[in-house]
């Protein structure tokens, strides 16, 4: 026998279920329900091996209807089919069951032939469908671990020339993720799994801009000058246009987020960051989200130009507006996981932190 197995026949008249189950019990093993309730159990019960649900309307406890009604509230209609078996003989039970998302409708008596045959069809399609699906994902998986691999080796370039280690895009998208999940379940964003999927896998590509700055300003071991650190702005406009050229390559709902958090996740709720001086909710919610995580990073860090703040003190400097203003409905996303994100910070550290202080308007 294989992954889906049973035949779930629900109907209150056994003379009925020992007809169904006689038909198909040489090929599956037979689950039987006689009233509505126990039907929906048993479909909760073996929801994974169950290859179809015959299913009677007229039932004690619970009529087929709502059994259909519950099973498509819970999702396993998309994976389990139901073929209504009734003796209800009208246009109106029979529209009522195919909008609930039954599959098939089957007329009470029956030829035992006919009802093999037909339901086996329904099956036969089910299990098609699913195992396309199935194959679709595994490949959208594939597709998604080959565009982070390459994201990762482009990322990586401007860390090395930036003299940040590999951990650093990591710790962004980790960051980036955490936080976007307890905005997303804060109901400050409309965000899926899939779009946080997104947004934390496009925070890589954040400082992509800085590929084009010099080494000069860009490892320069020490405070910028006002016309350095001009120079070192132009790496979110230079990044957006990079993520902008390679738009043909990839979904456009990533390059949208990709496109956003180069662009902008330097820009700060007044008005007072780059590169276009966003100001408030004309900021995109994914930049925002991404601008924290990379500040966190940047104190917590040693860099260049300075030594690394504890997680403590970073997460004052955020919340105190020491590197840029934030809403302080984020600021508060932010210290429901501040823990995470010292546990992260730790877990990829680059190394032994060394202490320091700097301004936090250095951060670039």
């Amino acid at each position: 026998m294989g992954e889906h197995d049973y035949v779930l026949i629900a109907d209150d008249m056994e003379v009925n279920r020992a007809i169904l189950s006689e038909i198909f019990c040489s090929s599956y093993s037979i689950l039987e329900a006689a009233d509505g309730k126990e039907a929906l159990w048993q479909v909760r019960r073996h929801e994974e091996e169950l290859s179809v649900v015959l299913l009677d309307i007229v039932m004690p406890e619970m009529s087929g209807y709502d059994v259909l009604v519950a099973m498509r509230d819970d999702g396993i209609l998309v994976k389990v089919p139901v073929v209504v078996v009734t003796s209800e003989d009208s246009i109106q039970s029979e529209m009522k069951s195919f909008d609930l998302g039954a599959s098939d409708l089957i007329m009470k008596p029956f030829e035992p032939h006919v009802v093999r045959r037909r339901v086996q069809n329904i099956i036969d399609l089910y299990q098609h469908k699913n195992n396309l699906e199935h194959l679709v994902e595994t490949q959208a998986q594939r597709l998604q671990a080959s565009n982070e691999a390459m994201i990762d080796a482009l990322s990586s370039v401007i860390e090395y020339r930036n003299l940040e280690s590999g951990q650093h895009i990591r710790r962004i998208r980790l960051f980036t993720r955490i936080l976007a999940e307890r905005i997303s379940r804060a109901g400050y964003s409309k965000w899926g799994p899939a779009d946080i999927n997104m947004i934390s896998s496009a925070a890589s590509m954040h400082d992509i801009g800085k590929i084009a700055i010099p080494d000069s300003i860009l490892t320069k071991p020490g405070r910028l000058t006002d016309e350095e650190f001009g120079v070192m702005k132009t790496h979110a406009e230079k990044g957006s246009e990079m993520i902008r050229e390679i738009s043909w390559m990839s979904d456009q709902e990533y390059i949208r987020y990709a496109y956003d958090i180069c662009r902008h996740h330097h820009e700060r709720w007044d008005g007072r960051g780059y590169p276009d001086g966003l100001k408030g909710e004309d900021i995109p919610l994914s930049a925002l989200v991404a601008g924290v995580a990379d500040v966190y990073d940047a104190l917590t860090t040693v860099r260049v130009y300075k030594g690394a703040y504890t997680h403590k003190e970073a997460v004052r400097m955020i919340c105190g507006g020491e590197c840029g203003s934030f809403p302080q409905w984020l600021l508060d996303c932010l210290l429901n996981v501040e823990k995470n994100f010292a546990r992260l910070a730790h877990e990829y550290a680059d190394g032994r932190a060394l202490p320091g202080k700097v301004r936090a308007t250095t951060i670039g």
